[in-house]
Order: C-alpha cells, then sequence, then structure tokens
C-alpha cells in the first residue's frame, strides 16, 4: 500500500466507522505503518471528516514531519506496532475507538450482567460467546484504567502483547478499562472488520440472559482444527 493509497483507506475506514455509530464527535483514532514512519489521524479530529493531506505523517521514531498535530495516542500506537510485530509482522494498522458496548462490559462489577461462570477469564473483557469472536478477534484483555494518553498504559499494552503471544495465542486486541479498544491487523480493512466483531460480540454480551454460556473446550478445539482459531 503506497502512502497516497493509506491516507485514502485511514479517510475511507473512518467515515465508515463515525456513519455507523463506531466511533463519535472526535473520540478515536487510525494509524497506519508505512516503510518509512507512520500516518495518524490528528488530534481532536472527527473521524467522519478526514482530509488526506492533512494526516499527521511521523518519522520512525515519531517525530512529526507534516500535517496537523498527531494524536497523542501515537506513543501507544509505536507500542502497540512494536510489540505485535514479534508475533505478525505483516501488522500495519491501529484502530481504537470508544465503542459503547465494550466500554460498558469495563463498567460492570463483576456481579452484574453475565453470570460468574460465563465471564472471561480475569482480566479479559469477554468470554467465547460466539464463534466468529474466537476466530477472529480472540483474547481481549482489559488494561486497567490510565488517565487519556498515560505512558503507563502503552507500556502495560505492549507487555500484554508479548506475554499472550510468547503463551502461543497471539492477540489483535486489548480493550483500555472506561476508554475502549485498540484493535490491529495487517491492512485497515481488516481492522475494521476485527473491531466490528469484537464490538457486536460486547452488544450480544450486554444484551444476553444472566444464564449465558461460553462454548465449550471442545468447541473451541473444534475451531482451531478446523479454522486456525487462535484461542
Amino acid at each position: 500500500m503506497t502512502e497516497t493509497q493509506a491516507r485514502e483507506e485511514i479517510c475511507r475506514i473512518g467515515h465508515s466507522l463515525f456513519a455507523r455509530g463506531y466511533v463519535h464527535a472526535t473520540a478515536g483514532n487510525i494509524s497506519v505503518r508505512l516503510d518509512d514512519g507512520f500516518l495518524i489521524t490528528p488530534t481532536d479530529a472527527c473521524l467522519g471528516f478526514l482530509d488526506p493531506a492533512r494526516l499527521a505523517k511521523l518519522d520512525a521514531q515519531g517525530h512529526q514531519l507534516s500535517g496537523d498535530k498527531a494524536s497523542k495516542t501515537i506513543a501507544l500506537h509505536t507500542r502497540i506496532y512494536a510489540a505485535a510485530h514479534a508475533f505478525d509482522a505483516h501488522t500495519a494498522c491501529v484502530i481504537h475507538t470508544h465503542s459503547t458496548h465494550c466500554v460498558a462490559l469495563t463498567l460492570r462489577a463483576p456481579h452484574m450482567g453475565l453470570t460468574q461462570s460465563t465471564f472471561a477469564a480475569p482480566h479479559e473483557l469477554l468470554p467465547a460467546l460466539t464463534p466468529y469472536f474466537v476466530m477472529k478477534v480472540g483474547h481481549v484483555p482489559v488494561i486497567d484504567y490510565h488517565r487519556p494518553g498515560d505512558a503507563q498504559a502503552a507500556e502495560a499494552v505492549a507487555r500484554t502483547i508479548t506475554r499472550y503471544g510468547e503463551q502461543g495465542t497471539p492477540i489483535r486486541a486489548v480493550m483500555l478499562a472506561r476508554l475502549g479498544p485498540n484493535v490491529w491487523h495487517d491492512s485497515p480493512a481488516a481492522a475494521m472488520a476485527t473491531l466490528e466483531e469484537l464490538e457486536e460480540t460486547a452488544r450480544l454480551a450486554c444484551l444476553a440472559p444472566t444464564d449465558t454460556r461460553a462454548l465449550s473446550a471442545s468447541q473451541i478445539q473444534e475451531l482451531r482444527q478446523t479454522f486456525g482459531a487462535c484461542w
């Protein structure tokens, strides 16, 4: 993907997410890793009305070269790229949103909503509720709350990506408590699809009755064997 194509794709994805309610106001950001640096949406920009020429361009060290002022989350994005690259060298896009149902799940006390037996493992957003969540998203660790832009959050995310990858279950998403998910993939379109599946599963979890059960171990193993699911 050329830089021009990446600029156009960021704007297309941003408009699509905004039009469908995945982002609102000036929340959220999108970045793409280039051969010579990064592109990222500007600070306080509305993703529904991005201008390809005004996207922030940074060098490989994260220093801004052109465009409007880069989103403060570039520090987090660059840590994600660095950590995820060890497990998927094709990682090329990070998307962050404040998706409603994902955030709602982090506001719940453990005794609310799904029963304890159906909750995800400690510090994960969701259990294996649907086959497509298992196949397309995978584990989503929850990162304890930090203020927006806090360097400690970026460090925690990087450590988490490394820990899961070294355990043989590389991840494509983390959830920042009370803020929103960060997802990454090899293209903006693939990252958006991951985000969509994550938010849809979170919506189902919010709507589900309290006796909902996760997929069984044998059902998950079948998804591993048939589709190569990483869970």
